[in-house]
């Protein structure tokens, strides 16, 4: 029995640390495809975009680990099936609820680690991604000189060489310097030159030899003047300095982006949570008072006095009631009354919007956290039976059948998610939607593979369309 198990588990664990490194390095393609305009040309470290796809990895494991346990699930019954090892298996009288305990032992383990991963170390690892991405977004562009073509990176500079060595040697250099000069710039130009920076690191030498400098005078006055002053100097050696501080990349407190919600654990969350809710009663108090206090009644004498009148009988129209020299007054007032409430309903309703929203947001987050640890056990009860039935390994049709699994229940959590960011479901249920609905697919094919079931046998189902039309026939 032991030997069975150890079998089972070795079967199992190289399919699944193959598919989910695979799908781990498609994912992180992805994601390069997707910002590879904010890391190219920048300037960046190896180690800086290395620590980013990291951080990125690890965002991605919600999606790499339930597909991997699927896939690899179904490979692994799917190639006991094919080589009959489950035929053997079964003839020693273990069924296919015995044969699935230790790895059902694995997915447990799996399942409380992914738990624990998005409790602790998935808030700190969306943390650290989103200052780190934040900061390359924000970085201006890193200073490379390109023969032919002016650059601008460095503020009131531009730049153009006509060629440039391998060791960094340029050749025809023309500057053009705006700073300080009205609009008129100051033009220096070179015939060859070497860019060095200085100890520190904060400015940019460039060595210039056998040059000129062109200066125009400004003119204060404003008019056209025929006889403007033109400065020319040349130069056999310069060395300009460039300032740099604007291209380096500052890195971002992490804890700034502290608050968020898909960086806090269970507690965090649900202390956020408690604190909207807080928020949204002091805004609803604050509403009710200003409504209530607008449609008061004036009852101050009210029980002081004895004098019994009969209550104005108010029609449908209301300015027939109102006297004619304060009818004018009455409109007034109530115009102004309901401008109060026009203006108060236009402050309070996007704040009580942005409130609700983010209500909703902390509710799917603290779900999303068992969710995955559900997905894993789901997505093995329907892999498993579904190998045993189709008894079909490597990667051909259990890479087929699983990936439309997958995207089935991709597309339910992602679709009732954003139905219950808009509000139109409850967040509990939405999450679990997908959960709720593939289970008894689960059981079903859990029964199917327990009596092998033809379900996915195409010569059963020539043979029964055969008896079928034989029936019909007669």
């Amino acid at each position: 029995m032991k030997k069975i198990h150890l079998l089972l588990i070795k079967a199992f664990i190289r399919p699944f640390l193959a598919t989910f490194f695979v799908v781990m390095f498609i994912l992180l393609m992805f994601f390069l495809f997707k910002w590879i305009d904010d890391l190219i040309g920048k300037g960046f470290e190896w180690y800086t975009i290395l620590e980013l796809m990291c951080y990125a990895s690890a965002a991605n494991v919600a999606m790499a680990l339930p597909l991997s346990v699927l896939l690899s699930s179904i490979m692994t019954f799917g190639t006991l099936g094919e080589n009959y090892e489950l035929v053997a298996i079964k003839s020693a009288g273990i069924s296919l609820q015995k044969a699935m305990r230790p790895l059902f032992v694995v997915i447990i383990m799996l399942t409380i680690g992914s738990f624990l991963f998005s409790n602790y170390m998935l808030p700190k690892a969306n943390l650290k991604f989103s200052s780190l991405l934040y900061d390359v977004r924000n970085k201006k562009l890193a200073f490379l000189i390109k023969p032919g073509v002016f650059n601008n990176s460095i503020p009131n500079y531009s730049i153009r060489v006509d060629a440039k060595d391998e060791d960094g040697t340029l050749h025809g250099i023309m500057i053009y310097d705006h700073k300080g000069t009205n609009g008129i710039p100051k033009v220096i130009m070179a015939k060859e030159g070497q860019m060095n920076k200085t100890t520190d690191g904060k400015f940019l030498v460039l060595e210039l030899k056998d040059g000129v400098q062109y200066e125009e005078q400004s003119n204060t006055s404003g008019a056209y003047n025929p006889r403007q002053v033109l400065y020319r100097s040349r130069f056999k050696e310069t060395a300009p300095k460039f300032d740099l501080s604007s291209f380096e990349m500052n890195r971002t407190d992490p804890n700034a982006f502290g608050n968020s919600t898909p960086m806090l654990n269970l507690k965090g969350i649900a202390k956020k949570r408690d604190s909207l809710t807080k928020q949204l009663d002091t805004l609803n108090r604050q509403s009710s008072r200003v409504a209530s206090n607008t449609f008061k009644q004036f009852n101050t004498t009210k029980g002081y006095t004895k004098v019994k009148i009969a209550p104005i009988v108010i029609g449908e129209v209301t300015l027939k009631s109102i006297p004619n020299g304060s009818r004018k007054t009455a409109v007034d007032n109530a115009s102004n009354i309901v401008s109060g409430m026009v203006q108060n309903l236009s402050n309070t309703v996007p704040r009580y919007d942005d409130l609700m929203g983010e209500i909703i947001f902390t509710r799917i987050e603290y779900q999303r956290k068992f969710t995955l640890a559900a997905s894993c056990i789901l997505l093995f009860f329907i892999g498993a039976p579904l190998g045993a039935i189709i008894r079909k390994g490597g990667m051909g049709l259990p890479v087929v059948i699983a990936i439309s699994f997958f995207l089935v229940y991709h597309i339910i959590t992602t679709v009732a998610e954003k139905s219950a960011r808009e509000g139109n479901l409850n967040p509990i249920f939405a999450m679990w939607i997908a959960v709720i609905v593939l289970s008894p697919l689960a059981a079903f094919l859990t029964y199917k593979a327990t009596v092998d079931s033809a379900l996915f046998d195409v010569n059963y189902y020539k043979q029964f369309f055969k008896k079928l039309l034989r029936i019909t026939q007669k």
